[in-house]
């Protein structure tokens, strides 16, 4: 069945676009991808924060130079070692959205995308915090190359910030989608070009 589609003006036209040639790269996970686009689809402010059945976000995997580390934040609300992002706020440039969150969440202003294309999904639950209500996280992410040698500096959303060399990425990181993407990476990193 072919994801769903909307026409060229729409805001959502090409994170959909983006959905479909990932199912090609990753059939494997098709009812995933079918999932979260019929999620972009049935929902015009998908990529705003008040829709409160959840909403998209963009996240970004963030590798050194050599593409053997990549940069982890300790997430404060969530208590785990995790990849850099957060929500998209109305913004329907999910690539962009994923550089912001790594750049505001690090400090490091020169990150560069390795590719447009999306490297990872997730749907994921969020527990209900206060007046929130619980609620999924649609999260987008890509992959993104930095110096790991420049200083990082830690937001008011982390306890922390931390390059993990991947060989050790499972003494420190519990979350399985973190995993599933270190095991991506070590797949796809002959194909991605590293500067």
């Amino acid at each position: 069945m072919p994801l769903p589609k909307t026409s060229t003006d729409d805001p959502r036209a090409d994170l959909l676009a983006k959905l479909e040639r990932y199912l090609l790269r990753y059939p494997q996970e098709k009812e995933t991808i079918e999932a979260f686009a019929l999620f972009v689809h049935s929902n015009p402010q998908c990529f705003e924060r008040s829709l409160l059945e959840g909403h998209v976000c963009g996240s970004a995997w963030v590798v050194n130079k050599e593409g053997s580390a990549v940069l982890l934040t300790h997430h404060k609300k969530i208590g785990r070692w995790l990849q850099l992002g957060g929500h998209a706020d109305g913004d329907s440039d999910i690539l962009h959205v994923a550089l912001r969150e790594a750049q505001e969440e690090s400090g490091l202003s020169e990150i560069a995308p390795l590719s447009t294309e999306i490297f990872d999904i997730s749907i994921h639950t969020i527990s209900a915090r206060g007046a929130e209500p619980e609620h999924k996280h649609y999260d987008v992410r890509f992959t993104f190359q930095t110096d790991a040698t420049k200083p990082l500096s830690v937001s008011d959303e982390s306890h922390a910030l931390r390059w993990v060399e991947l060989s050790e990425l499972d003494r420190l990181a519990t979350d399985p989608s973190v995993l599933n993407m270190r095991r991506k990476w070590l797949l796809a990193r002959p194909l991605w070009p590293l500067h």
